[in-house]
């Protein structure tokens, strides 16, 4: 009997999407975005101290390989022809820092996370090099100086770990964010592997001039930071190397792209003052300012947010990061133990429907935007005896979308003109009752696309538009119309801002928990709490009080 013909179905385009706690491949039609297949892949997190936290590159590597060829086996049986397949896009978690051998391919020293707090003290004494009236530093690269970024992960493994020190020496090691390592890897790696990264992902290091859109000779001196470990800077959006391995073996590698501006990219937020939400481990609203780096004033970081080709000018955004976002329904089902899967907090939240004045900040590593407070802990404050499970599982969903808020408020304040509605995406946007409290706390209507994976959308988008493969039209009549679904405010202003109010003053009392002369700061590699795991110890009483109230084991 003869086979099954394959659907004439195409041309595609795939997306890796290399996140925090997973991996995806994803695969697009490229004429109509409808998403035709994926497979994902859970990732190991590694906290081998107090602040620290790492990932294995080889797994990484090796959880790209598994999406991209289990995406491809459910296809085949979908009757989907994989020869189809005529570009693949990166999209990542950005800053994550890897050092590598170049000769042998191995990682010299796990990934660095770009939560990763060790970094402080280096951070501290940076900062005090730097004139007070002349930050250069942040007139370059947009960032304030932060354990957030690469250049200070990268001068901590310079510093402490011999083995990379004796590569360096002897020019074995290269220096990439997740994409570089990524693409090195799948381009031959040692047998010839493209040592690239595109300007979005550059941006994040704090080495990267995001005027001239070159690694910065005063930046690397002032960080110490060896140039010739750099990669290659492009665009977002062109072919940068063909996979030399696997099913997609001679695929051109054509997008590559951070995972926020691949989001961005994603809701097609082409326009100057378009802005999307994202809500992953941690939550980053970006705006599109253009052409034109706009610097805030209230706690936003200037980034790039996409150069699609060569050729093409860089576009510009405003971001509010904040560090801790899905990442907390992570920390109260691994740690605590309140949930068994991340799904069941919209359960949670929804019986009670309330927080009843229990308010849950989660700055475990601190808080980003727009305070930027290394000292601030994670606390949950205004417990009674009433608080159970229920209420937490609410008030965390809640700290998800006051962060939001807070950073919108900037955005609104630097940009001058207040966002109408918010686009969002992430997979958490699939919990109906964090959408609804969203839009109750920000007193606007969000608005999310039916298919919320937009960062694997943006990456293949840029892969299947570079020159040389031609095979998605990025121009406005292009782009297919997307059905939103919208939530509308359903609490009157005061109400929202009373209960905005109340969580503004758990900020406060969150901050200022670390000192100089405590003994967890006196450590130099220590910064600030066990990411996902410290709790501080009066509201880790109350919560076990608050457990045994509520009959929890």
């Amino acid at each position: 009997m003869a086979a099954p013909k394959k659907a004439a179905v195409g041309p595609l385009v795939g997306a890796v999407v290399q996140g925090t706690n997973s991996t995806r491949f994803l695969v697009f039609n490229s004429k109509t975005a409808d998403l035709l297949g994926c497979h994902q892949v859970e990732l190991t997190q590694e906290f081998p101290k107090e602040g620290w936290v790492e990932q294995d590159p080889k797994e990484i590597l090796q959880s790209v390989y598994e999406c991209i060829e289990r995406t491809c086996e459910k296809l085949d049986k979908l009757n989907i022809d994989i020869s189809n397949i005529k570009a693949i896009g990166v999209s990542n978690q950005r800053e994550t820092t890897v050092i590598w051998d170049k000769l042998t391919g191995e990682p010299l020293y796990n990934a660095v996370v770009w939560l990763d707090l060790r970094t402080q003290s280096i951070v501290e004494n940076l900062r005090k090099k730097i004139p007070e009236n002349n930050n250069f530093v942040k007139s370059k690269t947009g960032l304030p100086l932060s354990t957030y970024f690469s250049a200070v992960k990268l001068r901590w493994i310079l510093d402490n770990v011999r083995k990379v020190q004796k590569a360096v020496e002897e020019g074995r090691a290269l220096f990439g964010t997740i994409d570089s390592w990524l693409i090195w890897s799948l381009t031959g790696g040692v047998y010839g592997g493209v040592h690239c990264t595109d300007v979005t992902n550059a941006s994040r290091t704090m080495l990267f001039n995001i005027h001239s859109l070159e690694w910065d000779k005063e930046l690397c001196d002032f960080f110490e930071i060896p140039m010739d470990i750099l990669p290659n800077v492009w665009s977002s959006s062109e072919i940068y190397g063909l996979m030399k391995a696997g099913t997609l073996e001679g695929v051109p590698i054509s997008g590559c792209l951070g995972d926020q501006s691949a989001a961005l990219v994603g809701q097609m937020c082409f326009q100057e003052g378009q802005a999307k939400n994202t809500y992953g481990t941690g939550c980053f609203l970006l705006c599109n300012t253009g052409p034109k780096c706009v610097f805030s004033e209230h706690g936003l970081l200037t980034t790039v947010a996409y150069q699609l080709g060569r050729d093409k000018p860089a576009c510009y955004a405003l971001e509010g990061s904040v560090a801790i976002a899905g990442a907390v329904i992570r920390w109260l089902r691994d740690n605590i133990g309140i949930i068994n899967t991340s799904e069941e907090i919209e359960v949670l939240a929804r019986d009670v429907g309330t927080s009843y004045g229990c308010y849950f900040v989660p700055a475990f590593s601190g808080l980003y935007a727009p305070y930027w407070e290394p000292t601030a802990r994670g606390i949950i404050c205004g417990l009674t005896q009433f608080i159970n499970k229920s209420h937490i599982a609410f008030a965390a969903l809640e700290s998800v979308c006051f962060q939001t808020r807070e950073i919108l408020d900037a955005m609104n304040h630097d940009c001058g003109i207040p966002l109408r509605h918010l686009q969002v995406d992430g997979k958490m946007t699939n919990n109906k009752v964090l959408m609804q409290l969203q839009a109750d706390i920000l007193h606007i209507p969000v608005i999310k696309p039916p298919m919320p994976e937009t960062t694997a959308l943006g990456a293949a988008m840029a892969a299947g538009a570079a020159e040389g493969v031609g095979v998605w039209s990025l121009k406005p009549e292009d782009l297919s119309v997307v059905i939103m679904e919208r939530f509308e405010p359903q609490i009157k202003a005061t109400e929202c801002e009373i209960r905005y109010s109340t969580w503004k003053k758990a900020v406060m009392k969150s901050m200022g928990w670390v000192t100089t002369q405590t003994p967890e700061s006196s450590d130099p590699t220590i910064f600030s709490s066990l990411p996902l795991g410290f709790f501080i110890v009066s509201s880790m009483v109350m919560l076990i009080g608050a457990r045994y109230i509520s009959g929890i084991p």
